[in-house]
């Protein structure tokens, strides 16, 4: 694969080496979409060899933000005034503006006057698509936790067909939140790796089972397609992109003037158990409930085995197969889980706590902890 580099608006001396391997396997390997794609011109439009570039041949990047009925606002502005940001900081001292990335609010269907009333029903003013787009950005939607998935997607007929016919002509497409619905309905998660808000990820995998979701990722990119995390991953999504854009140095001064930690890796820190709804066969839930009962028992698969009446062999063949998980993985997340609870509802030092989850331990249990959580009690609890 050649390398090239992706023109930024801070002339020669700002310019970024990237690759663009991602988007030539999106181009090549792309499933259930008619592609026809001159790549020839693609490349012409978005990227110049090394070495032809010159400050005098910099251009601007066009990212187009899908706002529709029920979208959300946060995610929408979000996303625009932290390029925005991004975009004041590339500027030299003493220069003109930079063309930098121009930011396009857009909108499909009938809509009046281009107006569209995002989630409230506040209104806004959006213009029609125009040209190409470097990117296409959908937000998710507002929603409840017992959301008619057929019932909110229905109504975004024209936004699907705008999504699809964008990607097939080339442009890369990127969801926040449960935007992601909306790119499995169009088909562009069909064998590809996507995340979604945690709470959601379930339905996500079950509504589109050709996606092989990741339900605790803050953000994937596979090939042209890149998903993200909850509500406000949007600006992990947007400092992902100065940093591709305009460097990492860049990126970093972005986050900081716009107070945005460090982008993080995983949504496991933010997964609340209790609000996941709990779907387990009735053998594997009354094995779960039995556990959540005896927390700080240790561990005995030939008793667990006998409170059910049935051997260790048919315990761990049952419960692999409703869960995927073995007793023990079951009973670990179990006790993560309540000690998430314990860290930050409580003041009992990590010791306490490792003991009131059945182990004695806490380095054995904080690299259990680590493991599933992705960062340790310590640093959680400071969360």
């Amino acid at each position: 694969m050649t390398k090239w580099q992706l023109i930024s608006p801070r002339g020669a001396m700002a310019m970024r080496t990237i690759f663009v391997d991602s988007i030539m396997v999106a181009l090549s390997n792309a499933t259930g979409l008619d592609y026809h794609v001159n790549i020839s011109c693609f490349m012409v439009n978005m990227i110049k060899a090394r070495a032809t570039v010159t400050a005098s041949t910099a251009r601007s990047l066009r990212i187009a933000i899908l706002a529709y009925d029920g979208c959300m606002g946060a995610q929408l502005f979000g996303m625009a005034e932290v390029l925005r940001i991004a975009n004041d900081l590339a500027q030299p001292p003493g220069q003109c503006p930079p063309e930098g990335v121009h930011i396009h609010l857009v909108g499909v269907g009938n809509r009046a006057a281009g107006v569209v009333r995002i989630a409230g029903g506040t209104p806004i003013g959006v213009q029609r698509p125009r040209g190409r787009y470097d990117l296409l950005v959908v937000p998710g939607l507002e929603i409840t936790r017992q959301v008619d998935w057929n019932a909110k997607l229905a109504p975004l007929s024209r936004e699907l067909v705008f999504i699809r016919k964008t990607f097939a002509t080339g442009t890369p497409v990127a969801s926040v939140c449960v935007g992601a619905f909306l790119l499995g309905e169009a088909g562009l998660l069909n064998g590809r790796r996507a995340t979604t808000a945690w709470l959601f990820a379930a339905d996500l995998a079950k509504r589109y089972p050709a996606a092989k979701v990741q339900a605790d990722a803050i953000l994937l990119e596979d090939g042209a397609v890149t998903s993200t995390g909850a509500v406000s991953s949007a600006f992990d999504l947007a400092i992902h992109l100065v940093k591709r854009i305009l460097g990492a140095e860049l990126a970093t001064a972005t986050a900081r003037v716009a107070l945005l930690p460090s982008q993080r890796v995983s949504q496991a820190p933010y997964v609340d158990a209790r609000l996941l709804p709990r779907s387990l066969p009735t053998f594997s839930e009354h094995v779960l409930q039995w556990f959540e009962q005896r927390l700080s028992d240790a561990f005995d698969l030939g008793a667990v085995a006998q409170a059910f009446h049935v051997s260790p062999s048919t315990l761990m063949r049952r419960v692999k197969s409703e869960t995927g998980q073995s007793p023990l993985a079951l009973l670990q997340q179990v006790r993560v889980d309540r000690a998430k609870q314990l860290l930050s509802g409580t003041a009992w030092s990590v010791a306490r706590i490792t003991e009131s989850v059945g182990y004695s331990d806490v380095a054995s249990f904080s690299r259990l902890f680590t493991r599933l959580v992705g960062e340790t009690p310590a640093k959680y609890r400071r969360r």
